[in-house]
């Protein structure tokens, strides 16, 4: 683990979650980012796999899973944390009313918030989440498409896991070199 990641952590065995998006990064400075933090469990809650633009072609399932694992980083998915097409398409219809692209959008749209929680997290059990995942797990990224946290649900299941479990929570930003929490 790095140093960087030892930092994050607070009691020594207590597990620490770190969250990213792709849009914003570039392949190099992506995979740096989870080798800088630590992360040695990648937990993809995308519902589709891929990313569109050969920019973000490293993001797509297979090629991640590939250097994900070239790096010594278990990757995992679930789908169970994904939100519905029907949740999606609420967050969809407020960005276009909004004229927003989903790449340029900064906070979720607080009914789908609502929508998110209710279907993904209203019977969603912390412990069994981390319980499901290996015990050597200890810096655990949770991972969507969204540059932003607050754009994605992403920050909803982090907050819910920091609130639980009380664990620390990092996002990874592109370009700024820094996690923040």
């Amino acid at each position: 683990m790095s140093e960087n990641a030892e930092s994050f952590l607070g009691a020594p065995d207590s597990p620490m979650i770190i969250t990213i998006g792709v849009y914003g990064f570039d392949e190099a400075d992506f995979f740096a980012a989870l080798q800088q933090a630590g992360v040695d469990t990648f937990v993809d809650i995308r519902r589709r796999r891929g990313v569109r633009g050969a920019d973000y072609a490293f993001a797509n399932s297979q090629r991640l899973q590939a250097r994900l694992a070239e790096m010594g980083i278990r990757y995992i998915h679930r789908l169970d944390l994904a939100p519905s097409p029907e949740t999606r398409s609420r967050q969809y219809a407020v960005d276009k009313a909004n004229k927003t692209a989903k790449r340029q959008r900064a906070v979720l749209d607080p009914a789908f918030a609502a929508a998110y929680r209710q279907e993904r997290l209203a019977d969603f059990d912390s412990q069994q989440f981390l319980a499901d995942l290996e015990p050597a797990a200890r810096v655990i990224a949770l991972f969507c498409v969204e540059r932003e946290p607050a754009a994605c649900h992403r920050s909803l299941l982090s907050t819910r896991l920091q609130r639980d479990l009380g664990l620390k929570v990092r996002h990874l930003l592109p370009g700024d070199g820094t996690a923040h929490g």
